[in-house]
């Protein structure tokens, strides 16, 4: 899981383009969106394209996708829940 998380937080910084903003910096229960690492709603329809790609999981519907970008944790635990599934 740690693996997971670490790769989410790369793949966040990279794929987003983060200005400013180091993997190692991102805390596992950092909110993603306004507060936390300030993402906008064009980051998460990018964000839910790059879950598709990279881990080959749809995200369903808005609820869906507010749940799973919770944070680092919550989506880690999303993916590895559909992938167990």
């Amino acid at each position: 899981m740690e693996n997971l998380k670490k790769d989410l937080k790369e793949m966040l910084v990279r794929d987003l383009k983060l200005q400013d903003v180091n993997p190692d910096e991102i805390g596992d229960e950092d909110p993603l969106f306004e507060e936390g690492l300030g993402l906008d709603s064009l980051d998460a329809v990018e964000l839910v394209v790059l879950i598709n790609k990279h881990y080959d999981i749809q995200i369903q519907d808005m609820e869906e996708g507010r749940v799973a970008f919770a944070s680092i944790n919550a989506l880690a635990d999303y993916i590895t829940q559909r992938r167990e599934g």
